[in-house]
């Protein structure tokens, strides 16, 4: 706006001329010098000079917005589909509806916490129609380390949706929607992501997804044309380990794809769902993130000291570019569901567990959470494996087999 001509703001015709005579033609021309300069300059008077750049200034200046406004637009947003709800209801009141549209949200946690159950649920709920509570559309889940599992997908979606899921038709359509990506690197993802959702699937499965130059504003276009209505990556962490395990120069930095992944969730206003696994934490390591609350009395000088000596992995940079990040834990053979990183909701706590149906809430009134509580990651008596026995339905379905065991599942 400080490029604005002169002559497109509507000033008196005199003082415009005198204006374009001393070779002022630009707002920031104009708003740079004193109103003395000005006066010298122009050889007018303080009078005109004064309303000269009033009228100026209020031209380039950038709008504002009231507190009431940004709340009405928030509203407006989320009656139009910003937030995806997660079926889990104290989750969703915390998040202000649901998982945000536009964004990147985050679950990180040990493995078997539940992280692929809850993308295996978000998945299942996106595909589903309107009326149901769904997105009505396609899913693309990148399944970087071979945890999707369809028999517990459909499980899933036949305990929370009997009605849709025991009809064969409407069961095969629901799968349809999912397209399954496993790609070994970020370079693979980005350049294979076209051929994956242009390609026309006849079953779930796993689709071997050739190589090419991507285009962003293509794969962009498709995204819409396709219906897709949410990315999943799972994981995040494993896609970054396979760029180095290539043993050749990465084409593009981590902060590239990174760029690339909100890009394309910004654009297409879609949900990604994006798992991160943890790392060690040494004792002398500080993980004082600018989200944290520090307590008092700690200064920079002295980092913080964790019970745990967990964190998430890919750094601090990566922490930053997620909007929302969920903490999966497990204190004393108890699984919590944490609120660590949100831009509209307190840090909470919530017990779940893990049934057939999917993931559920044990209490639907979080738990706040204070200090390095918040970002902490306890794996503390952790549960065993849990079988879960499949009902005769899924011979209708055209599956076969009793048990379905859930083994190293994310």
């Amino acid at each position: 706006m400080a490029n604005k001509l002169i002559s497109e703001i509507p000033l008196p015709k005199s003082i415009a001329n005198v204006f374009a005579a001393r070779n002022i033609s630009t707002a920031k021309d104009a708003l740079s010098l004193t109103e003395f300069e000005l006066m010298e300059l122009l050889d007018v008077g303080l009078r005109e000079v004064r309303s000269a750049l009033s009228l100026i200034s209020e031209m380039v200046a950038p709008p504002y917005q009231t507190a009431l406004s940004l709340m009405e637009q928030r509203f407006k947003s989320e009656h139009l589909g910003g937030h995806f709800p997660t079926g889990l209801k104290g989750l969703d009141s915390a998040l202000c509806g649901g998982i945000p549209f536009g964004v990147l949200t985050e679950l990180v946690g040990p493995a078997g916490i539940g992280k692929t159950q809850f993308c295996l649920k978000l998945s299942l709920l996106a595909s589903l129609p309107t009326k149901y509570g769904g997105l009505d559309g396609r899913v693309v889940y990148v399944d970087v380390e071979s945890k999707f599992r369809s028999k517990r997908l459909l499980e899933i979606g036949l305990r929370s949706f009997p009605e849709i899921f025991q009809m064969k038709e409407m069961a095969q359509e629901m799968a349809h929607r999912i397209l399954v990506l496993r790609p070994t690197s970020l370079s693979e993802f980005t350049q294979s992501f076209i051929l994956l959702i242009e390609e026309d699937l006849t079953d779930i499965g796993i689709l071997c997804c050739a190589i090419y130059p991507p285009s962003l504003e293509k794969i962009k276009v498709s995204l819409l044309q396709n219906q897709v209505k949410m990315l999943v990556i799972d994981s995040m962490a494993a896609l970054v380990s396979g760029e180095h395990e290539q043993g050749v120069r990465r084409q593009q930095p981590l902060s590239w794809h990174i760029s690339f992944i909100k890009s394309l969730a910004e654009f297409s206003r879609i949900p990604v769902v994006v798992t991160n696994q943890v790392r060690s934490q040494n004792h002398d390591e500080t993980s004082q993130y600018s989200f944290q609350v520090q307590n008092r009395g700690e200064t920079n000088e002295t980092p913080t000291r964790y019970d745990s000596h967990l964190v998430a992995a890919l750094g601090i940079h990566w922490a930053h570019s997620v909007t929302i990040r969920l903490v999966l834990e497990a204190k004393s053979g108890q699984r919590f569901i944490k609120v660590a990183k949100s831009p509209m909701s307190p840090p909470l706590a919530f017990p779940y567990h893990i049934t057939s149906s999917g993931i559920s809430l044990l209490s639907e009134e979080g738990m706040e959470l204070m200090g390095p509580e918040i970002n902490s990651i306890h794996c503390q008596g952790l549960l065993p494996t849990i079988a879960f026995t499949e009902s005769e339905d899924y011979k209708l379905l055209g599956f076969s087999g009793r048990t379905f065991v859930m083994e190293n599942i994310h």
